[in-house]
């Protein structure tokens, strides 16, 4: 299946992104700022939200990036169709130098997560898809010369399920009490221990997609750049990101861009 316009400007722009933070990634982590919510903001964050621009704006649609001014609601809530980008998720990961950070773009429309690309740099490994295309993961990404030939040596997912244990992504870096109790109320659902499986970013979501875990539950705070990709990658892998209220659909272009906790499974 050929891929579309979309994607291939997603894939281009993340790889060229994830190559920069590379550079910047070895030469060794600058101090970090803090922005107005004490999450940090690296030289790394900035290159990649630049390039990443740069690529897109050849595609004619509005860009909702964290990295830069947010339009207002009067004027994006009129966007039928949009970018939405994280261009280095997990921002801590990266000055831990764990390697467990990845560069995020999806394709919003009429509010719903319709094409997504996330790619982890350091691990150089590249998950993506779409309600057309289905999803995708692909190993040692950088290596190929074309979009085509690295599509052409790509996995279609879900890859496996897990019969005989119960696995639970949770974050690296900010595991909470609400996810604790979640974990108690599942082993005791489930009649059997939890794995539970640290990672950080939207791996997590990158996960579930292939099927290496079951569950991801969010109760911390997040914000809708870090699960637009990762949303639309698990829809079209077949599974589903739901608020964990009342299971609905997490939404996209809201008047308060936080997210509601959520369930990815």
């Amino acid at each position: 299946m050929s891929l579309n316009y979309y994607i291939v400007a997603a894939i281009s722009a993340a790889l060229q992104a994830g190559k920069a933070i590379l550079e910047i990634y070895y030469q060794g982590v600058a101090q970090p700022t803090f922005k107005a919510d004490q999450s940090p903001l690296t030289i790394a964050d900035l290159k990649a939200n630049e390039i990443i621009c740069q690529y897109l704006s050849d595609t004619g649609l509005p860009i909702l990036s964290e990295e830069t001014a947010i339009a207002p609601y009067s004027e994006r809530k009129e966007w039928q169709k949009f970018w939405m980008v994280d261009p280095l998720d997990g921002t801590k990961e990266f000055i831990k130098r764990n390697g467990e950070f990845t560069v995020n773009i999806g394709l919003i429309e009429h509010g719903v997560p319709v094409l997504g690309v996330i790619y982890a740099p350091v691990l150089n490994l590249l998950y993506y898809g779409s309600n057309e295309t289905g999803a995708f993961k692909v190993n040692n990404a950088s290596a190929f010369k074309t979009i085509e030939a690295l599509h052409k040596n790509s996995q279609q997912l879900p890859l496996a399920h897990h019969k005989n244990t119960f696995k639970i992504a949770v974050s690296r870096s900010h595991l909470d009490e609400l996810t604790e109790n979640y974990l108690q109320q599942k082993a005791k659902e489930h009649k059997m221990n939890i794995e539970t499986i640290a990672i950080g970013s939207s791996l997590k979501m990158c996960l579930v997609a292939e099927g290496s875990v079951n569950e991801y539950p969010r109760f911390g705070p997040t914000m809708e750049w870090d699960t637009a990709a990762g949303h639309a990658i698990v829809k079209a892998a077949g599974h589903t990101l739901t608020e964990i209220d009342n299971d609905r659909e997490l939404h996209y272009n809201k008047k308060d861009l936080h997210n509601p906790y959520f369930i990815c499974q």
